[in-house]
């Protein structure tokens, strides 16, 4: 063995020194404004959220190094916020992609068990259709409804079924919301109107949607060809009240940044995504207060119930257009 050779070989083994993951990204010691930047909560709304899920999520244990239940909130929303990959997140809060992936799936479950509480049907349906009104004097709204498209990876079942009009597989959405941008009913399918056939109709309340939609007695859609002055003008106010549904996705998608990407999970998976972050959205809005004044606005506005005419959408929508919009 030569000298070199001995040199070498008394050459001290350098042992990595095994580090822990900090956790100082995952604290509430920001401003509410850093807060919302990474989690599109500040410190009162993830402590809200953490009080909502603590009893699902609080454990047992003696692990140095295991996770408070605001910490996993945080986690939660930061990779709704976000939009990343699990690793991705991982990587930035200093975590295992396994870690994450069970955090978010707790989370998401607990959130998931408290929907009846956050999303749910008006019960002052006067003051609803009140504050309807006020967007362009259409009587007695309850909600408008819409669909939106989630895009997800290629599922491998039933692949046709997610494939949209326009060529790539996503969840189709349907909701619908009040006039402050509450969602009160969530569904990706046909239940909204199933909801609406058993209990809506012109007495209790109606919806406005699109001309995709048929119309219906607790339905109502625009006139595909209005050549009278009354039918514009009915159209014309159609447009304004509804089209608080298109702002609340709007605002909805830019507020949880994961609705904007491709969520690469099994349909399934996305479902509940989709329903968390409805219930999130109803939470910012009872927390950071809605776009409209809270005061109550005028519950004595004539909503219209004196119909007597047939029940079916044509009938309602002429005695709507008869009544509120044809001015002799």
């Amino acid at each position: 063995m030569t000298a070199l050779d001995l040199a070498l070989f008394h050459v001290p083994i350098q042992i990595k020194e095994r580090t822990f993951r900090s956790k100082e990204e995952l604290t509430l010691d920001y401003t509410d404004t850093e807060l919302r930047a990474s989690y599109r909560f500040g410190r009162e709304g993830i402590l809200f959220l953490s009080d909502l899920v603590k009893d699902r999520l609080t454990r047992q244990t003696n692990r140095n190094h295991a996770l408070s239940v605001e910490q996993q909130t945080m986690v939660t929303l930061r990779f709704l916020a976000s939009g990343s990959f699990l690793q991705v997140i991982g990587d930035t809060l200093g975590l295992d992609k396994s870690t994450v992936s069970r955090v978010v799936d707790s989370v998401l479950d607990a959130l998931c068990e408290k929907r009846n509480e956050f999303i749910q049907w008006p019960t002052n349906l006067s003051q609803t259709k009140a504050e309807f009104y006020e967007f362009a004097v259409f009587p007695n709204i309850l909600g408008a409804i819409d669909w939106t498209h989630i895009r997800i990876k290629r599922p491998h079942h039933d692949e046709p079924s997610f494939i949209n009009r326009k060529g790539y597989p996503s969840l189709n959405v349907q909701a619908v919301c009040d006039a402050k941008g509450n969602v009160l009913l969530f569904s990706s399918s046909h239940n909204v109107c199933a909801h609406m056939e058993r209990n809506g109709n012109w007495e209790n309340g109606i919806l406005l949607g699109d001309s995709g939609y048929p119309c219906r007695s607790f339905l109502m859609t625009p006139f595909l060809n209005p050549n009278e002055q009354h039918h514009r003008r009915y159209n014309r106010c159609h447009v304004v009240t509804r089209s608080i549904i298109e702002r609340t996705f709007g605002r909805w998608k830019r507020r949880i940044h994961i609705l904007h990407s491709e969520i690469r999970m099994d349909p399934k998976k996305v479902t509940k995504i989709v329903m968390v972050c409805g219930i999130l959205h109803n939470i910012c809005i009872q927390l950071n207060g809605p776009d409209v004044a809270q005061e109550l606005v005028n519950e004595d506005v004539e909503n219209g119930n004196n119909y007597n005419g047939q029940q079916d959408g044509r009938g309602i929508r002429e005695h709507i257009v008869d009544t509120y919009f044809n001015r002799h």
